[in-house]
This record gives C-alpha cells, sequence and structure tokens, in this order.
C-alpha cells in the first residue's frame, strides 16, 4: 500500500462510522452466549451431588419431617449458591480473556489511518490490509500489493489465493476481488472498501465462530473423570450394600434409603470437577497479570512442565529499539579493491561517503516505517540528510519484493517522476545482497571479513544495494536487477535488563533455553552471552537443511543459539526436540512461524509486533513481547498445578472421614452419625476449602528451583493417593476417638473426677456426642488444609507464608458449626445439643492430634517414599 495511494482517501467520519455502528451493530459473529443462569441452574441440578441432595430433601418431606426437609434445602441452595459463585467467576474470567485477545483492524477514516476493535469496523470503512492481519470484514479490493490470503477458513483450500484490486475510481461492487472476514493475509498488502460486516458477512452466514476460547477436555480432566469413575463405581456398590442391609436388619427403608444418599455424598468427590474448571479459568486469569494472555485453557496445564524454551531474539530478549551505530562503505565501488570506511554516532558529521548507503536503506524501507529497524534508517535520515538531496517525499513505491525463505532481502522500485526510469533499493542478510550483486569471491571475502568484525560487537547486520531499471516491465524476481553493492549497516538492540536474571531462572529450574534468530550468527552468539545462556553449539540454517532428523536430533541436545534460521525452519526444530522427549514452548510472531506455534506444546505469540496469524496459531500471547513474562507465566504455571495438585489431594483425605463417620455405624449396627443434612452443611466447608482457599496459595518459594514435571505422571497418582488416604484416616482416627470419649468416657472410666461433671463431661446424649464429632471433624478438616499447604518438612515453614483466605475459610468454618451447634433453629434439625466447655477443648484437641498426626504422615511418606510423592 503507497503512501500516495492512502493520502487520496478521507473515508468515513469518526461520526459517521459510529452512527452506523450503532444502526448496524457491532461487527461480530453469533457466538456461543454465556450462558443464562437458569441454564448454569440446571447444569448444577444435574450433578449427582446436588441430584442426591435434592432427592434427600424430598424424602424428608415426604416421611413428615417438615423441619429437617425445610433446613436441608436451605443448605442445597447455600451450596448451590457457593459453586454458583465460584462458576460464575470462572466464566468471567474466561469472558475476560476473549475481550482480551479480541483481533484489531486499521481503517482510514476523515483522512487518517486508525487503529480500532474490528467489532468496530462498518459497512463502508477503507480498511488497510497487511501480511499476517486476519482480515475484519468481507470488502472489495481497491488496492493490492503482492496479496495472497489464505481462505481455508471458508473453501478448505490450503493453498493461498492471489487477489486483484479495482481501480481507485470504479464504484462497481463487481469490481476487483472480494476479501471476506476471517482470511488470513499470508503475503502482500492492500486497501479494502468493507461490504459487509459481522453476521452479514460470508463467514457470518454460514454460523462460524472466529473467537471462541478452545474449552476442549484436557489430559487432568480426563485423568480425574477416570478416578472419579471408579470411586463412583465403588460407591455404588456400597450404597446399594448398605440399604438391602439396613432395610433387612430394621424393615425400615426409606431410612435406609436416607442413609444410602448419606454415604454416596460423603464419599463422591464431587469437588474435582469444581476445582478442574475453577484452577484453569481463575490461573488464566493471574497470567495476564504476569503480561500472558491464554488463548486456550488447556496451556495451563502443559505450561509448568515445559523442558525447552525456543525464543526469538529481537523484541523478545532485547528491546526492540534500533539504533544505527556503524556503517561501512568502500572509497572505490569496484567491489574488490578500495578502503573500507566505517562511522559510528560518535563521529557527528556523516560523510558524503555515507550519504548513498543511508538513502538507499530508507528507501528499500516502508514509506511509514513499523519495524524497529527501518524507524532507525528513517531517524539516521532526518538526523544527517534532511538538508541533502537524499531523501525523496515526493517519489512513488510501485512495486515491492518482498522478504521469502529463498531470499533473505526485501526491493523496492521507486519512479522518480513522469519518466520511465525507476530507482531499485535493496537491503538484507549481507550474504543475500552479495548474491543479488554477483559479487566475486574476493570483493566476499573483503566483506564477509567486515562482518564478522561488525557482528563480535553484537551489531544486527544489514546490507544494502542500488539499480535502476526503465519501464515498467518488472522482472519475476529482484535477482533479475542488476544491482550494485553500496555498504554495511550495524544496528545496536539493547538487552532487556531483565533478561540475565529470566534466564538464570529458567537454568535453576531445568529449563533450556535456545536462542532462534535470523540475525548472524556472531551477532547471535554475542547477545546470547549477554543474556547468560550457557556456552553451546551455534546452529545455522543452512547447516541444519543439511542434517538429517537423527543428526538434528543430536546437535540440539548441545545447541544454545540458532541463527540465520528461517521461519519455517523453526517447524523442523520443534519435531525434533519432541521427538527426544522434551515439552517444548516456541515464540514467534509472524505468518509463517504459525505452524511451529501450532506443533510446539506450548505456541507464544507476540502481542506488540505478532501477526493476527501468530496469535490465532498460538496458545498464550505475550502482552509486552517480554522473555522475562513468559518466566513469570511459566512461574504462575507452576503455582496453579502444585495447588491444584494440594486441592485434589485435600478432596480425596477430607472425603475418608466423612465415609467413615457413614459407613463404619452401619457396620456396627450403631445409629447413624452421618445424615445428608449434615453432609449439605459440610459441603458448604470442602467446597471454599478445596477451591477459594487452595486456589489463593502463593507459589511455594522452591517451585522455579524444581525440575520441569514429566507431563506423563499422572496429577493424582497412587504415591498421592496413598498419602491422602493415609491423612484421612488420621482425621478419622481423630474423629473416632472423640466418638468414644463422648460415648463410653464415663463408663469406661475416663472421668477425672467428680468435679468434672460441673463442666459437661461426659455428654448427656447422643446429640451432644454428633455435635462434638462435627466440631472434631471441622478440626480435621483445617488441619488437612494445613498440611496438605505445606512440603514434608516445612510445615512451620509454610504458617509463615501469608494466606488469608485460607485462614478465613477455616475460621468461617468453624464459626458457622459453632452457630449450627448453639443456635436452635439449626441444632434442632441437624440434632446437635449446646456443649459446655470442656467437650468443646476435648472435641478439638481430638482434632489438633489429626493435623499432628497428618503432618508427621507426611513428613515420613516423603522420607521413606521420594519417588512416589
Amino acid at each position: 500500500m503507497t503512501t500516495n495511494h492512502i493520502n487520496t482517501l478521507d473515508g468515513l467520519t469518526t461520526a459517521e462510522a459510529a452512527k452506523r455502528l450503532q444502526r448496524n451493530g457491532s461487527n461480530e459473529i453469533a457466538q456461543a452466549r454465556t450462558r443464562p443462569i437458569w441454564l448454569r441452574l440446571t447444569d448444577m441440578l444435574r450433578q449427582p451431588m446436588f441430584a442426591l441432595l435434592v432427592t434427600a430433601s424430598l424424602l424428608y418431606i415426604f416421611l413428615g419431617d417438615l423441619t429437617e426437609g425445610l433446613t436441608l434445602s436451605v443448605f442445597v441452595l447455600a451450596v448451590l449458591a457457593l459453586t454458583f459463585y465460584q462458576e460464575g467467576k470462572s466464566e468471567k474470567s474466561i469472558q475476560a480473556l476473549r475481550q482480551l485477545t479480541q483481533a484489531q483492524a486499521k481503517v482510514v477514516r476523515s483522512g487518517q489511518t486508525m487503529h480500532i476493535p474490528a467489532r468496530e469496523v462498518v459497512v463502508g470503512d477503507w480498511l488497510l490490509l497487511s501480511e499476517g492481519d486476519r482480515i475484519a470484514a468481507d470488502g472489495r479490493l481497491l488496492n493490492a500489493n503482492n496479496l495472497q490470503i489464505d481462505e481455508s477458513l471458508l473453501t478448505g483450500e490450503s493453498v493461498p489465493v492471489n487477489k486483484q484490486a479495482a481501480t481507485l475510481n470504479t464504484e462497481s461492487e463487481n469490481d476487483g476481488d472480494t476479501v471476506h472476514a476471517g482470511t488470513f493475509i499470508v503475503r502482500g498488502q492492500g486497501l479494502a472498501h468493507v461490504t459487509a460486516t459481522g453476521n452479514r458477512s460470508q463467514v457470518g452466514r454460514i454460523g462460524q465462530s472466529l473467537s471462541e476460547l478452545m474449552t476442549e477436555t484436557t489430559p487432568l480432566q480426563q485423568q480425574t473423570a477416570r478416578l472419579v469413575k471408579v470411586l463412583a463405581s465403588i460407591v455404588i456398590v456400597l450404597c446399594v450394600t448398605m440399604v438391602l442391609t439396613l432395610g433387612w436388619r430394621t424393615g425400615q427403608w426409606l431410612p435406609a434409603i436416607l442413609s444410602s444418599i448419606a454415604l454416596a455424598m460423603a464419599t463422591l468427590p464431587e469437588e474435582y470437577a469444581v476445582v478442574l474448571t475453577i484452577f484453569p479459568a481463575l490461573g488464566a486469569h493471574r497470567l495476564t497479570h504476569a503480561g500472558v494472555l491464554t488463548r486456550r485453557i488447556n496451556a495451563i496445564e502443559t505450561l509448568g512442565a515445559i523442558s525447552v524454551l525456543c525464543t526469538d531474539k529481537t523484541g523478545t530478549l532485547t528491546q526492540n529499539r534500533m539504533t544505527v551505530t556503524a556503517l561501512a562503505v568502500k572509497t572505490n565501488n569496484s567491489t574488490s579493491n578500495g578502503t573500507i570506511l566505517t562511522w559510528h554516532p560518535g563521529l557527528s558529521v556523516l560523510a558524503e561517503d555515507f550519504h548513498a548507503l543511508v538513502e538507499h536503506a530508507i528507501l528499500a524501507s516502508a514509506p511509514t516505517p513499523f519495524d524497529p529497524m527501518e524507524s532507525a534508517f528513517h531517524a539516521l535520515g532526518q538526523a544527517h540528510l534532511a538538508s541533502t538531496e537524499h531523501l525523496h517525499a515526493d517519489w512513488s513505491l510501485v512495486q515491492t519484493y518482498a522478504l521469502s525463505p529463498e531470499l533473505k532481502a526485501m526491493s523496492h522500485v521507486w519512479q522518480m517522476n513522469e519518466g520511465p526510469e525507476r530507482t531499485v533499493s535493496a537491503k538484507g542478510a549481507p550474504e543475500a545482497v552479495m548474491d543479488l550483486c554477483h559479487m566475486d569471491a574476493p570483493a566476499r571475502l573483503a566483506w564477509s571479513h567486515q562482518v564478522d568484525l561488525m557482528a563480535a560487537q553484537g551489531l544486527r547486520m544489514l546490507a544494502v544495494a542500488q539499480s535502476r531499471f526503465l519501464g515498467d516491465d518488472w522482472p519475476d524476481s529482484a535477482h533479475e536487477f542488476n544491482f550494485e553493492w553500496l555498504g554495511l549497516i550495524g544496528l545496536t538492540d539493547p538487552l532487556r535488563h531483565e533478561i540475565p536474571q529470566a534466564v538464570a531462572e529458567c537454568q535453576t529450574a531445568g529449563i533450556r533455553v535456545i536462542m532462534i534468530t535470523g540475525d548472524y550468527p556472531a551477532t547471535a552468539k554475542v547477545i546470547a552471552r549477554q543474556a547468560g545462556l550457557p556456552e553451546g553449539e551455534t546452529l545455522t540454517g543452512d547447516t541444519l537443511d543439511a542434517m538429517s532428523d537423527t543428526q538434528l536430533q543430536a546437535m540440539l541436545s548441545r545447541t544454545t543459539v540458532c541463527a540465520r534460521i528461517s521461519p519455517h525452519q523453526k517447524l523442523r526444530i520443534v519435531q525434533a526436540l519432541q521427538a527426544t522427549g522434551e515439552v517444548v514452548a516456541m515464540t514467534g510472531d509472524g505468518v509463517n512461524d504459525a505452524p511451529a506455534l501450532k506443533a510446539a506444546h506450548v505456541g507464544i505469540a507476540m502481542g506488540a509486533r505478532g501477526t493476527d496469524v501468530a496469535r490465532e496459531a498460538a496458545d498464550l500471547v505475550l502482552v509486552d513481547d517480554n522473555f522475562a513474562s513468559i518466566v513469570r507465566g511459566i512461574r504462575v504455571g507452576r503455582r496453579i498445578f502444585s495447588n491444584l495438585q494440594k486441592s485434589m489431594r485435600y478432596i480425596f483425605a477430607i472425603h475418608i472421614p466423612i465415609a467413615g463417620i457413614a459407613l463404619i455405624p452401619m457396620i456396627m449396627g450403631w445409629p447413624p452419625l452421618l445424615l445428608p443434612l449434615h453432609v449439605a452443611l459440610l459441603e458448604m466447608v470442602i467446597d471454599p476449602s478445596c477451591s477459594i482457599a487452595f486456589e489463593n496459595e502463593p507459589a511455594d518459594a522452591s517451585v522455579m528451583q524444581c525440575p520441569p514435571r514429566d507431563t506423563a505422571a499422572p496429577l493424582f497418582g497412587a504415591g498421592a493417593i496413598a498419602l491422602a488416604m493415609g491423612q484421612g484416616l488420621c482425621v478419622l482416627t481423630s474423629v473416632a476417638l472423640t466418638d468414644v470419649l463422648g460415648t463410653q468416657g464415663w463408663s469406661t472410666g475416663f472421668a477425672l473426677g467428680s468435679w468434672t461433671a460441673d463442666l459437661g463431661w461426659p455428654p448427656q446424649s447422643a446429640t451432644h456426642t454428633r455435635a462434638m464429632v462435627f466440631i472434631t471433624l471441622v478440626i480435621g478438616n483445617a488441619a488437612l488444609i494445613l498440611a496438605n499447604r505445606a512440603k514434608a518438612g516445612e510445615f512451620w515453614t509454610s504458617l509463615r507464608i501469608p494466606n488469608p483466605t485460607a485462614y478465613a475459610v477455616m475460621g468461617l468454618a468453624l464459626g458457622f458449626l459453632m452457630l449450627a451447634i448453639y443456635w436452635p433453629w439449626l441444632a434442632k434439625p441437624l440434632q446437635f445439643a449446646p456443649l459446655t466447655p470442656l467437650p468443646v477443648v476435648m472435641a478439638m484437641g481430638s482434632g489438633l492430634l489429626s493435623l499432628f498426626s497428618a503432618t508427621l504422615l507426611q513428613w515420613a511418606f516423603a522420607k521413606f517414599t521420594p519417588n512416589r510423592t
């Protein structure tokens, strides 16, 4: 797209565009809407836990116990509200991520080029199209420059389609090729007049949704679903056995059914579904604070398991703030003879010998530069050539030869006046420009030596050449021009100050960092040393192409820098690393980076300079293009996974004592301690404990000092199950001790003397004992939270790590239980009786024993079975 073309357009005014947007609606395709409240409630009620609670409520009412039925209904509503809130928070987080990753569009309005959200594009807009963009709306092409569009979304055809334009003064909608919303520009530039938006576009008419966040089932969800199915099968067998046993023993079948419902609710870990929904969604929201947007939720799983991080150099490790710091030309233009002159910013005057070099570097760049390197050329020209004849604002760009994998150089053809003479300017990799100039061996050797000298200073090296041409019968390739070598330009791009620390943190975390760049190898190695990458081999693109897959895999095991790499070669690097068992993250920003981003375990696109194509292919998007943000994201990913493991271990453990309270009295023929009403009460404690408390747990201090986790290892394997079961049995033992003290203490001689009667010991009834048991259970629940927050042997250290949410959940749970014991309106249906101080102290003491035993068990388990934790 030429500057002259844009300048001839006024486009819509901002006011007219706003009116059309209000009248016709936003440029959005009908998507899967956020679930309405009634549908979310219906989905929750279909879950087994809620179905069992509702069934129990109805049975209580059917049996004529209206008070217990209504109380249980209130508890059901409370549990439902809590789950509803947590699920709603999760959905809001995902919706916020959708909004953050909305595409942008570039339009001309009131004669000004502006970036706007794609949803604000309206019919009549002039839409500027650039390589890598996703087209925001249907339109008619008015100008096209080497424009190729990937229309596979609509046609299924993977080969890009060449597009031709109409003339600017035609009004016919049939003139010029059309472009369609949702398709991608893989090459070239263009200008389109928008003819249809939103649901009126072609992709809208066939009901496609282009911006939904991916929510497919993750491996963790699949693993957990299998575990829940196994447990559910066991629960079904136990419940049927309980109904038959109690019914046959007592002849009262409805109470037997209630007891079996209580057992089912006590045993079935329904909370797994809650945490597997909430943790990734809220984790993705947390990643936004680390400068990382999540496009695919399942990437959260893999983020903490990355073992190799392949990163770009420019803009990711460096600041992407290019400054020209060296120039090199010859005093004699006969290529192989003459002396090479150099210039650096310390020399305030730019000698005449360097003017042509800078002039053609500018002409080989975009007239309105976006790339920092091209901006540096323009800045140098404004500083030193403003009063010379070497700047050409009145020239027109009439043809371009884009950078390609075959030729790492680009050329611009300029029309200087009304005559047939044209000026051709080229810039690119020194070796590519040498080829364009058909440089002889001695000259190539001399200039290659100069390139090495400048690259050893960490400069990014480009060569510049010029040519002349008559007429407009352009050759197919830039090689057919007769180019003349002008010299070298060296640019400095400072390293981001936080990079050495971030690289060191990766090394401590067992993550290999491989820098992949299109730069000259010597330049890349200097930047790698500055970044703190370890010494290793340097792999070039030409060497890579000559290697077999086996050779490449062996080479990459000792490589830290890949230089002169084309985007299409990144895919082969990813596949080679994956073949050796590595979990690979790959960064990219261009159209040709998309295959590598999609193939990597975690594809990371650049948010500031990345193309829409790259962002669509990636799992994550870096808001600031900063390598340090990737490392922060890995830290967050490891934290999420660690907290998820802690939560799942807690869920399994807490269900052991609850299931024991429901099952043991049935086996022993004792009166039941646990009723559905009590399970509903406990769910109000367990739900926020497993989700809110553990989700807010800060990262372990050593989270980035551990090697990446094995992705083949289950989240909740045999070792974790054994530990959780042992912790649950510790709590069950404490509960059993309280039950024994409550029911047998006086008759077995446990009374401490006649004075204990004044303190309410022993308890006077089963309702007193039940209240004691539940105090012990709630204290045991707190013990499991505290034990699972800590690593083995670090319990006291963990207490110094703040988690106000966890402490609030534990405090509120105990406070609510005390309310249920001492408030008659709740105590009666729950069959609790008020306790005097001594039974409360005894119950709490018994609960604290579970904290000691669970913590000791965790330490012993880690010490004697380290490979199973």
